[in-house]
C-alpha cells in the first residue's frame, strides 16, 4: 500500500469518526412536554420549537425546557436531613417569625419572543426557577406576612394566606396602608386599639392596587396551584398561639357555663312557679 492510499484512508477514517460523534448534533427530537431552543453555530440565530417533532439541529446548541414544572420551596423532611432548606422566612403583623414550605406550579410561555427573551437572559430552566420564580414567591410571602397575625395565619386566615401569596406572585405586590382599628379582645372581651395593614383598593373597580407588575406575568410565565404544606413557627410564637387558644377555650367554656347556669336558674324558677300553681290548684 503506497503512501497516498494510507493518507486517503486516514482522512476517510477521521471524517467517519467526526461524523459518528457529531451525528447526534444533526437532528433533535422534541418531546411533547418540552420547549427546545436551538442556537445556530455560525450566526447564533435562535429557533424555538414547542411541538413534538424531529427538527434539524445542524450542529447547533440545543437547550431543553419543560413546558410545565413544579417549583418546591420546602424544608427537608425527617428522612432528608442532608437536603438543603428551601423554606422561605416570613414575619407576621404581631412581630412573630416563621418559615413557609410549599410548592407552586408554573408554565413557560410558548410565544417565540417571550421564550427567546427568557432564554437569552437566563439560559436554563434552573436559572429561571431560581431568579424569577423563587424571587417572586419570596417577595410575595414577605409582603403577605404583615397582612395578618401569627394566630390568624395558623387558623382562621390560612386560605387568605395562600390566596395573597399566589395573587401577588402572579400579578404584582399590593399597595398597602396602616390603619388603627378597634377590636374586641377574645380573652378579656374588652375593646383595644390595634394597628393593621390593609390592602388598598381601586374605588372604581374594587380591585387591589399594586406597586408594580409582576416580572412573572410580563415574561409570559403562569403561576398557579400554590400549596402550603407546612409553616414552622418560632418556639415562642408556638407557645403564644397555644396559650391564646387555651385562654380562648377557657373563656368560651366559662361563657357556656354561665349561660347554662342562667338557663338552669330560669328552669328552676319556672319549675317552682309550676309547682306552686299545681299545689294551689290541688288545695282549691
Amino acid at each position: 500500500m503506497n503512501r497516498n492510499k494510507v493518507i486517503v484512508i486516514a482522512i476517510l477514517a477521521f471524517i467517519g469518526l467526526v461524523g459518528l460523534f457529531s451525528v447526534g448534533k444533526l437532528w433533535e427530537d422534541i418531546d411533547a412536554g418540552e420547549i427546545v431552543v436551538i442556537q445556530d453555530p455560525v450566526d447564533g440565530e435562535l429557533h424555538v420549537y414547542t411541538q413534538p417533532e424531529m427538527v434539524w439541529q445542524g450542529w447547533g446548541k440545543a437547550t431543553h425546557y419543560k413546558k410545565s414544572n413544579t417549583f418546591w420551596f420546602s424544608a427537608p423532611s425527617a428522612t432528608e436531613k442532608d437536603a438543603p432548606d428551601r423554606s422561605i422566612p416570613v414575619k407576621w403583623n404581631d412581630g412573630g417569625h416563621a418559615t413557609i414550605s410549599g410548592s407552586v406550579r408554573y408554565d413557560l410561555p410558548t410565544d417565540y419572543k417571550q421564550m427567546v427573551a427568557l432564554h437569552s437572559t437566563f439560559g436554563s430552566q434552573e436559572a429561571i426557577e431560581n431568579t424569577v420564580i423563587k424571587t417572586n414567591i419570596e417577595k410575595a410571602i414577605y409582603l403577605t406576612g404583615p397582612l395578618m397575625t401569627s394566630k390568624e395565619s395558623y387558623a382562621e386566615r390560612r386560605n387568605d394566606l395562600i390566596f395573597y401569596i399566589e395573587d401577588q406572585a402572579s400579578k404584582g405586590v399590593y399597595k398597602t396602608k396602616q390603619v388603627e382599628v378597634q377590636e374586641i379582645d377574645p380573652i378579656t372581651n374588652t375593646e383595644k386599639n390595634t394597628t393593621k395593614v390593609e390592602i388598598q383598593t381601586d374605588t372604581t373597580t374594587g380591585t387591589y392596587k399594586r406597586q408594580e407588575a409582576s416580572p412573572v406575568a410580563s415574561s409570559g410565565i403562569k403561576l398557579y396551584n400554590i400549596s402550603i404544606n407546612g409553616i414552622t413557627y418560632d418556639k415562642n410564637v408556638e407557645a403564644q398561639i397555644a396559650t391564646q387558644q387555651q385562654a380562648i377555650m377557657q373563656v368560651q367554656t366559662a361563657i357556656a357555663n354561665s349561660k347554662r347556669a342562667e338557663q338552669d336558674a330560669l328552669t328552676t324558677a319556672k319549675q317552682g312557679e309550676a309547682d306552686a300553681t299545681k299545689a294551689k290548684w290541688e288545695q282549691e
